[in-house]
C-alpha cells in the first residue's frame, strides 16, 4: 500500500536547518514493528505515523518513533505535525506561498502520553508556527549520580558541572532526561560525547538509559536564554538539533534552581548549533505559589520535501 509522507524542519524558519521530521500521514494498519523499520528506515531523530483517533474530539493519534524505540511524547513531532495537518487541511501548495489565507486553529493531538493541545498559526509567506501546552508537569526524578562519571563521558571537569544554583539533576515531563549545566558556552560547545563512559556513568531512569541535555545560560544567538546540547544512545540519536520534549523536562530545572517567581516567564532555547541546524524552541512557564501552573512549547516548522512510501 502507498503511503504519504512529509519531510519537515522543525523548530526553525528556514529549511535545511533545525531539526528534521518525517509526518507519515496515512499510518493507519501498521504493526509495531513495521512503524519502527520506517523510522530506522528514514534515520531522522523522529518519526511520526498519523493515525485516525477513537475520540472524534481529536484531530489525529500520533505514534512517534526514533530509530531505536517509540516514544510516548516528543516536541518536535508534536510542533511539525500540528503544522503539516493544518498545511494539509487548509493550504494548497506549499505553505509558505504568498496568497495563502491566514489561519489560526486549536486541535487536540494524542499522544500516548495523552491528549497534547495545540494552537496553529498560518501567515502567508511565513513558516508556519504550532505551540502546545505540556500534556504533563515536569517533576524531578532523585536518583544518586556519579559526577566526575558524568564529565568523564562529556571531556569535561567535574568543576566545569554546574553554575550558579544549577546542579546536575533528572527531570521528566513525559521523558525523562538527565539535565547537566555546564560552566559556560565555550564550554557546552567544545565537549566530546564520548557513548561507552556514558552507558557506564549514567543512570537508567523507567527502565531505559537516561539521555543526557546539557544546557547553559545564554548563547550564540542573543536572544537565547539557554544554549542546549541532547545525546541519547539509547534512542538511536547520537545527536539531536532540538528536542521539544527535554526543555519541556527542563522548565522544571529552570523554575526549581531559578527560584522563577509567580508571574509569566518566556525563555528561548537555542540548541543545534553545533550540528550546523540552528533551532529556536520557544518555552513559556507560568508560575503560581511557587510552582509551574501551566507551560507551554512552540516553534516554526516548515516543508522539505514530500514523497510516497512503497510497503
Amino acid at each position: 500500500m502507498a503511503r504519504r509522507y512529509s519531510i519537515y524542519d522543525v523548530f526553525t524558519d528556514r529549511r535545511l536547518a533545525g531539526n528534521p521530521l518525517a509526518v507519515i500521514l496515512d499510518g493507519d494498519d501498521l504493526a509495531d514493528e513495521t512503524m519502527q523499520a520506517i523510522a530506522r528506515e528514514m534515520n531522522l531523530s523522529e518519526t511520526v505515523f498519523v493515525q485516525s483517533s477513537a475520540n472524534a474530539a481529536y484531530a489525529a493519534r500520533l505514534r512517534i518513533f526514533t530509530p531505536g524505540k517509540e516514544l510516548p511524547f516528543a516536541g518536535h513531532p508534536t510542533v511539525g505535525t500540528a503544522v503539516a495537518l493544518a498545511e494539509l487541511n487548509h493550504r494548497s501548495g506549499v505553505g509558505v506561498e504568498a496568497g495563502q489565507p491566514d489561519i489560526d486553529l486549536v486541535c487536540v493531538l494524542e499522544e500516548n502520553v495523552g491528549p497534547v493541545r495545540c494552537a496553529v498559526r498560518l501567515r502567508a509567506g511565513e513558516a508556519g508556527f504550532a505551540e502546545f501546552d505540556l500534556p504533563r508537569k515536569p517533576v524531578q526524578i532523585e536518583l544518586p549520580l556519579d559526577r566526575q562519571g558524568l564529565a568523564d563521558a562529556l571531556s569535561v571537569k567535574s568543576t566545569d558541572i554546574g553554575f550558579e544554583n544549577h546542579v546536575a539533576s533528572i527531570w521528566s515531563a513525559g521523558v525523562p532526561f538527565l539535565m547537566i549545566p555546564l560552566h559556560n558556552l565555550a564550554t557546552v560547545q567544545n565537549l566530546e560525547f564520548d557513548t561507552a563512559l556514558w552507558e557506564k556513568a549514567a543512570p537508567f531512569v523507567e527502565g531505559s538509559l537516561a539521555s543526557a541535555y546539557v544546557y547553559c545560560r545564554s548563547g550564540v544567538n542573543h536572544q537565547a536564554k539557554f544554549h542546549a546540547r541532547m545525546f541519547s544512545p539509547d534512542m538511536g540519536i547520537s545527536e539531536d538539533p532540538a528536542t521539544g520534549a527535554a526543555v519541556a523536562a527542563l522548565s522544571g530545572a529552570i523554575r526549581h534552581f531559578d527560584a522563577l517567581p509567580d508571574g509569566h516567564h518566556p525563555v528561548l532555547v537555542e540548541q543545534g548549533v553545533e550540528m550546523g541546524r540552528p533551532s529556536l524552541i520557544h518555552l513559556h512557564i507560568d508560575v503560581k505559589e511557587g510552582e509551574i501552573s501551566r507551560a507551554r512549547i512552540g516553534g516554526q516548522a516548515i516543508k522539505v520535501a514530500e514523497g510516497t512510501l512503497y510497503l
